[in-house]
């Protein structure tokens, strides 16, 4: 069996949390085998902690996502800080800056601010930091350049950049991640995209609960109790199965959960999957990628590559 690592998700999320036990099983059986989850405010870094804690596949991760910067408490960095202290085998996320639609309700010189100093304690921790950004790559340059280089790795998570900009991020340490998002991409832009990535810079992820592959229905991994599912699948009983085939025809919503098995399935040949879709576009096999993405990430999170 391929084994994969999914290099960010946020298996904290309160819309998943309660079912964390259930998806990680259901997950690790599929073969993807170490989680990096990431922490978005310090309402969740505790439970970033408790499923570190609990399972050994899961990589704890502890940053402030730039959606989270107003809501911040005065004391945010030193309680991140004694996060770090009290968990050597996390790594920093989820940070960022956001122009989107959403992170145009978050003062940009705050998001920014708050961003430098994260990155700032990321590279003095000597642990990767992954890496949100929308529309807002320009400025992301400027600070990692001002910063840089981040010899520990920082992830650009869930890349939509443009081809050209790879080079410069790749020159600073950065790994590039790639999620069901790239497929609202067009083909031929993500192709030359991911061409320009370097091989030893490629990861792949779910982000679950978010960015759920585009698929069709009997390739994809559910989450158990998701009221967003049509109702002809609510009577679909158990969680780690791809959901029948029979509904293949009906669309999920948008705000359908992701299952961290759907990085890839090993069943159901879909060209919609993470894995099988990058590696379409790469030219290369779904075992070839497989392997490069692993090693990639393991070495990333300073793991031995024989586990």
């Amino acid at each position: 069996m391929m084994k994969l690592f999914d290099a960010h998700c946020h298996l904290q999320d309160p819309r998943i949390f309660d079912k964390a036990p259930q998806l990680i099983a259901a997950t690790l059986d599929s073969g993807v085998v170490r989680f990096a989850v990431n922490g978005v405010s310090e309402k969740d870094w505790h439970l970033v902690k408790q499923l570190g804690e609990s399972y050994p596949c899961v990589i704890p991760c502890f940053g402030l996502h730039p959606w989270f910067v107003a809501e911040r408490t005065p004391n945010w960095l030193n309680t991140l800080k004694q996060f770090f202290e009290s968990t050597p085998s996390a790594a920093v996320g989820e940070i960022g800056l956001d122009k989107g639609s959403h992170g145009k309700k978050v003062d940009f010189t705050d998001q920014v601010n708050v961003f430098r100093q994260q990155l700032e304690l990321a590279k003095e921790l000597k642990r990767p930091a992954s890496i949100h950004c929308v529309r807002a790559f320009g400025d992301l340059l400027q600070i990692m350049k001002s910063l840089g280089p981040f010899p520990a790795g920082v992830i650009l998570h869930s890349y939509l950049g443009s081809a050209e900009m790879v080079p410069e991020f790749a020159s600073l340490g950065a790994y590039f991640s790639f999620s069901g998002f790239l497929m609202s991409m067009k083909v031929n832009k993500a192709k030359r995209m991911l061409k320009m990535v370097p091989s030893e810079r490629i990861l792949l992820e779910t982000d679950a609960p978010d960015a759920l592959p585009k698929s069709e229905l009997g390739s994809l991994h559910r989450v158990e109790g998701d009221a967003s599912f049509p109702k002809e699948l609510q009577s679909q009983e158990i969680s780690s199965a791809p959901v029948a085939s029979a509904s293949d025809a009906l669309t999920l919503p948008k705000e359908a959960l992701n299952h961290p098995a759907n990085i890839h399935n090993l069943n159901i040949v879909s060209q919609w999957q993470v894995l099988i879709y990058v590696a379409s576009l790469l030219e290369m096999t779904t075992e070839e990628l497989a392997e490069i993405s692993y090693h990639n990430a393991v070495r990333l999170f300073s793991y031995d590559v024989g586990t």
